[in-house]
Formats: structure tokens, C-alpha cells, sequence
């Protein structure tokens, strides 16, 4: 396997120093697609059609495949373990891949603090209550690492969390969410190419 990887890249010092995992948060089955707890499935599928990276590797529990963006060879990945043992799925990649998750992982994860198609680019953080997040600090044993958050709306009164973040998007929050989604591209384009201190600037508040 490794062969086969450094015959693909070449060995990582005799190129560049950087190579990312960008890791889209969401649940596998075909009935969880295009719910609120899905973006950032959703927005690994916008970077793997935008930089024609493919998904055809099944291991450490997860869907990946490798690639370029920019000047910089990346990893897209989607955990198959479900939401709650993310942790479980991404560990393992950064490990094999030699990956400094404090660098070089990027998680993308939706939120129900902000507004549907708002994004929020962070450096570090807590889980703030999201169960993905939760286990992928409590695999890596810390909470430093990049994370570009896509706002799928507030739960109404009447709704359950679960309920919620298990919906799909209606109406105007349909084309809100696609706009959050190529967002979050952009996002995540930018923290490789330029930094997430950038990245911050250009995206939060907006």
C-alpha cells in the first residue's frame, strides 16, 4: 500500500511538507443524503467533482481518495463509521498518512447555531454539543485542528434536535445551504493555499 502511495505522491520531503485531510462529517446511508447533518458529506462531494478526486478507496473505516488541490496533495474522506464514531474513521487516516492533525486536518461539520449557508472557519475549538466533533477530539486527544462549520438553521421550538439536523432542507434553505456549501469550498480552499488565519478573515462574520 505504501508503495503504491509514495509511486502516486512521491515522498512527501522531496516535494512539499503539507498534505491534507479533509475530512466531510455526515452519516453513510442513502437516507441520511442531503439532510442537515449531511453538509459536509455534501461539500466533499462539491471538491471531489470540482478537482476530479474520486472516493474509491474503502479503509480505517471510511471513503477516501487522494488528490491535488492547488499545489497541495490532499485526501478527501468520509467517515462510514456514522456521525458519532467520526473519531474512529479520521484517527487512523492522519496516523497511517503521517498527517499533523494539527495542521494539516481539515473537518468540515454542520451547525445549528447558525444560519442555513452561513460558514464559520475555525483554527481549534470544543465540540459545541456536536457528537462528530466530540469523537474526533476524544480520538486525537485534542481539539486543535481546522474546521470550516456550515449553518444548517436553528431546530424550531417544535422540533426534536435529532429530528432537525435528520431533515431536509426546504424551499429557500435548499438554495441557501448549496451557497453555504460552495462556501465552504472556497473556505477550505483558502486555508491551504493562504492559511485559516486568512480564511477566518475572508469568511466569518460574512
Amino acid at each position: 500500500m505504501w508503495g503504491l502511495f509514495t509511486k502516486l505522491f512521491g515522498k512527501r520531503e522531496e516535494e512539499t511538507g503539507k498534505m491534507y485531510v479533509i475530512a466531510g462529517l455526515g452519516n453513510p446511508e442513502k437516507k441520511y443524503f442531503e439532510t442537515r447533518h449531511n453538509v459536509g458529506f455534501a461539500t466533499i462531494d462539491a471538491l471531489s467533482d470540482k478537482y476530479n478526486i474520486e472516493l474509491t478507496e474503502t479503509k480505517f473505516k471510511a471513503a477516501f481518495g487522494k488528490g491535488r488541490i492547488g499545489n497541495e496533495r490532499v485526501i478527501l474522506v468520509k467517515p462510514l463509521t456514522y456521525m458519532n464514531l467520526s473519531g474512529e474513521a479520521i484517527r487512523p487516516i492522519c496516523d497511517y498518512f503521517k498527517v499533523d492533525s494539527k495542521e494539516e486536518l481539515i473537518v468540515i461539520s454542520d451547525d445549528v447555531d447558525l444560519d442555513v449557508g452561513k460558514i464559520r472557519v475555525r483554527p481549534k475549538g470544543s465540540a459545541g454539543g456536536h457528537n462528530g466533533l466530540k469523537s474526533i477530539i476524544a480520538q486525537l486527544g485534542h481539539s486543535e485542528f481546522n474546521r470550516v462549520r456550515v449553518g444548517v438553521g436553528k431546530r424550531p421550538k417544535e422540533y426534536d434536535m435529532v429530528d432537525w439536523v435528520l431533515g431536509h432542507f426546504q424551499g429557500e434553505d435548499a438554495v441557501s445551504i448549496k451557497e453555504g456549501i460552495n462556501k465552504a469550498v472556497n473556505a477550505v480552499e483558502e486555508i491551504i493555499s493562504t492559511g485559516v488565519d486568512s480564511a477566518m478573515n475572508d469568511f466569518n462574520g460574512k
